[in-house]
């Protein structure tokens, strides 16, 4: 019978040394806007109301989903906090948002400190590339929930917009051109079926078209487009115009995503082979046999942003982005027909 917390399997002293390499990577993030520094029970932010007129707060949570299994299989887990933030950087930079702060929550089973020290590490690098700070968080032993080297881990972010600014999809119309950004490959989801299809035996192989492993195409970071969607307002509104709708493609690929971004009745037409493909994802599908339609219900499948921009400046747009591809366009759809349509 356990008699005492560490024979439970909680071991405290491994938790505080956790802490403390934990207080140090977020420190080195934190800005004048944060009061208190890191460890308190709650994060202090003073946030400044005349940032943006008519300020509304924009707030997202999100975790890294299966991508996990990968990281702990290959004990890499150095990019695993860069996802994480990133994922939540995107889910508010659609609503034309700048993120303010970000929080984060580890659960894991066998805590060892050099572990949470990696993964709080790529949190801090991830806030540090934004330009926020990680003003606090959670880490939880669950030995009992999570066993072995498992973790879970899920973030949470809050941002900015002025009223006038947000991004909200409504003044999306029919012939507005659609623009896709890259994706550095599967980001955070899809990982469920790519694990079966892409066993943990295969990680350590190569890519058939780099000196890559399979392992480390999997692990490739989810890229944060917050940099891209500034050009692309910057670049619209010295033509006097602006972004209409931004998307990320996300769980639920291209159906689940797009038309959250747009008024009934609209949908788009995306053209098949417009921009490249990471080779991950050709990988995928002819290895499991993935009809088309399953993969664009799964996966990004190269496109990890979609904005909806005037036809007249989507020329402009894509060139001051760089990566990004002129691949549809919005059209009519009638009520109860697919709102995504590849041709």
């Amino acid at each position: 019978m356990a008699r005492t917390y560490r024979e439970a399997g909680v071991d405290l002293a491994e938790a505080a040394r956790a802490v403390e390499r934990i207080t140090r990577a977020a420190s080195s993030t934190l800005t004048p806007a944060v009061l208190g520094g890191v460890g308190g029970f709650g994060g202090l932010f003073r946030f400044d109301p005349t940032s943006h007129a008519d300020p509304i707060l924009v707030s997202s949570t999100d975790g890294v989903g299966t991508k996990l299994k990968v990281a702990v299989a290959l004990e890499r887990h150095g990019t695993i906090g860069v996802d994480l933030v990133n994922a939540c950087v995107n889910d508010i930079v659609v609503s034309g948002a700048d993120p303010l702060f970000f929080l984060d929550y580890l659960a894991i089973g066998d805590l060892r400190a050099d572990v949470v020290e990696e993964i709080v590490g790529g949190v801090a690098a991830g806030c540090a590339a934004a330009g926020i700070p990680l003003i606090g968080g959670e880490t939880a032993q669950m030995p009992d929930l999570y066993r072995g080297a498992d973790y879970d881990l899920a973030g949470f972010i809050v941002g900015v917009v002025g009223r006038e600014q947000l991004i909200d999809g409504s003044r999306a119309r029919a012939s507005d051109a659609v623009i896709g950004l890259l994706s550095s490959g599967l980001h955070t989801n899809g990982y469920s079926l790519a694990r079966r299809i892409l066993p943990e035996e295969s990680w350590r192989g190569p890519m058939p078209d780099n000196g890559r492993t399979i392992g480390e195409a999997l692990l490739e970071p989810h890229r944060s487009y917050l940099d891209e969607a500034r050009i692309l307002r910057r670049t619209l509104r010295e033509a006097d115009a602006d972004v209409h709708a931004l998307a990320h493609i996300t769980g639920g690929g291209w159906e689940g995503n797009v038309p959250r971004t747009l008024p009934s009745g609209l949908g788009v037409e995306i053209e098949t082979g417009s921009w490249p493909i990471p080779r991950i994802f050709s990988l995928i599908q002819s290895r499991g046999d993935i009809a088309d339609e399953e993969m664009v219900r799964t996966f990004n499948v190269g496109i990890g942003l979609t904005a909806i921009v005037p036809a007249e400046h989507a020329d402009a747009a894509v060139a001051a982005v760089g990566d990004a591809y002129r691949i549809g366009h919005v059209v009519a759809v009638p009520e109860g027909e697919p709102r995504v349509r590849f041709v």
